[in-house]
């Protein structure tokens, strides 16, 4: 191939138009096969064929930390076994005695270290996620406490007895896989659902009928149908988010709003807090909270190094909020949830930006989140912590961006800069809490994502060669290709390096 038609043949691959291996049109950017010496690899790619489907309210969860599918998703999906036995019959309910919890795969690795024991209780004994009770969580810690609850009219106690750690290994179709049963005085199973945390405080159960909800205005799923979505009806991309927003849940443009605005103001609470705290953080081994301290620092730096602190002081601030439990965002996991907010309190307080502005970004930064999730995974159980930490950059890259006033391409590019540069990262917790890399990592994903949407909103676009939709194909093959033991098992890597042996 000469270079006029390596550039011919580049003009049409960076505008969607490219040809595949067979021949047929493929809407993604990067570079030909035929520029290549030999024709490439050999492997072409091919769009997924899915659909975004879930709403906002379900990628941006607010609950309890340290970990949105080990402590989130198990207090969740207590909570509705806790529903369920409560519309049991009164006959079935007479016969109840006792509640078991079974943890299999990566819950039972870590769960200790993620509270997922004390989020169980908690959601029997019914607390829910947005408002939990930080004082109820705190005295869960006690292992040798019962408490008492009254479930559809019968009364139970519970305490730790009731958690099973169970197999590692296991070959239910989620690698975090909880089974709830309601037992009888002489060990029978009553009632079962085994349920599956499936990152990002989602969760299902096997036989769970499909959601009540509204079908999307708007059908996509992956950024190459959203882009021409948006080209045929002429709408934005926010407004396009609102209105499958509204349809999917049945609710009005203020609703949505109230969300969105209850998402920052979370986010922006849990900077404001982590900035004040000191001390240490609940772990076995001492671990001092340096957020404030970076922040104190950083008033006497230079203007760039004071900038870039602050914005790591934010980020490492709703991390350590997380790790001690508080109520953080999903973005798009409790592991990842002071990523996102870093750049929200730059948005607000250093630049100034509108509230609609921000809500403009978040539902941008939504659909970045949204494709991976449908698309991949944004579980460090699945992929890594590419899923988590990646993702929650490529989210914040476009909200930043989208929010300043860049248009989708330079959006989408923005998120495809931050993604791709996160690719490869393992999931390896110290001891399966969620502090070391986790809580750093949240600063990096956030000075990662700001210097994204610097970079997308001064180039060119189409002269760049990647695209949203092959970066999370390649997120999707890089997390599956890890060995286990490096996706969150925290039994590899920098979870076993250990001294004094």
């Amino acid at each position: 191939m000469d270079r006029r038609d390596f550039l011919k043949a580049a003009m049409f691959s960076s505008l969607g138009l490219g040809l595949a291996c067979t021949g047929t049109p493929v809407m993604a950017r990067g570079i030909p096969a035929k520029s290549l010496p030999g024709g490439g690899p050999g492997r072409c790619f091919v769009l997924p064929k899915s659909e975004v489907k879930a709403p906002l309210v379900d990628l941006f969860k607010i609950g309890p930390g340290p970990s949105s599918s080990h402590t989130l998703a198990p207090l969740r999906i207590a909570s509705n076994f806790r529903e369920a036995v409560a519309a049991l019959p009164r006959d079935t309910l007479a016969k109840a005695a006792r509640f078991e919890a079974h943890l299999y795969g990566s819950l039972s690795a870590t769960g200790r270290g993620h509270r997922t024991d004390r989020a169980i209780l908690a959601g029997l004994l019914g607390q829910k996620a947005e408002t939990c009770d930080q004082k109820v969580m705190d005295a869960l810690a006690d292992d040798k406490a019962v408490f008492q609850t009254t479930i559809g009219g019968k009364g139970f106690t519970v305490g730790h007895n009731i958690i099973v750690w169970d197999a590692v290994e296991h070959h239910f179709p989620f690698s975090n896989t909880l089974v709830m049963r309601l037992m009888d005085t002489r060990g029978k199973v009553l009632f079962e659902r085994e349920y599956y945390s499936t990152g990002g405080g989602f969760f299902a159960w096997k036989g769970q009928p499909p959601a009540r909800r509204g079908e999307p205005k708007h059908r996509f799923g992956n950024m190459a149908e959203f882009r021409r979505l948006s080209q045929d009806t002429g709408k934005p991309l926010h407004e396009i988010m609102m209105e499958n927003e509204m349809a999917i849940l049945g609710v009005g443009e203020a609703e949505v709003n109230r969300h969105l605005d209850m998402v920052i103001k979370t986010m922006v609470d849990g900077v404001d807090l982590g900035l004040t705290e000191t001390g240490l953080l609940p772990a076995p081994f001492e671990m001092h909270r340096k957020a404030k301290v970076l922040f104190d620092k950083a008033k006497a730096m230079g203007e760039a190094d004071g900038f870039m602190q602050r914005i790591s002081s934010y980020a490492i601030a709703v991390s350590e909020g997380n790790a001690d439990g508080r109520l953080a965002v999903t973005a798009p996991t409790l592991g990842s949830a002071g990523t996102m907010p870093a750049l929200v309190y730059v948005m607000k307080n250093h630049l100034k930006f509108t509230q609609e502005a921000m809500r403009r970004g978040v539902l941008a930064a939504g659909l970045m989140g949204l494709i991976c999730k449908t698309n991949a995974s944004v579980a460090g159980a699945e992929v890594g912590c590419q899923g988590e930490i990646g993702v929650a950059s490529a989210m914040a890259a476009a909200m930043m961006a989208y929010a300043s006033g860049a248009d989708l391409a330079t959006t989408e590019l923005a998120a495809t800069i931050a993604l791709e540069h996160h690719l490869g990262m393992s999931c390896d917790p110290v001891g399966g809490f969620v502090i070391i890399p986790c809580i750093e990592r949240n600063a990096f994903g956030a000075l990662k994502a700001y210097n994204a949407a610097l970079m997308a909103r001064s180039e060119i676009v189409q002269q760049h060669w990647e695209d949203f939709d092959r970066v999370v194909a390649a997120m999707l093959e890089t997390g599956k290709a890890l060995p286990p033991q490096f996706r969150e098992l925290g039994t590899a890597g920098l979870g076993v390096s250990m001294v004094d042996c």
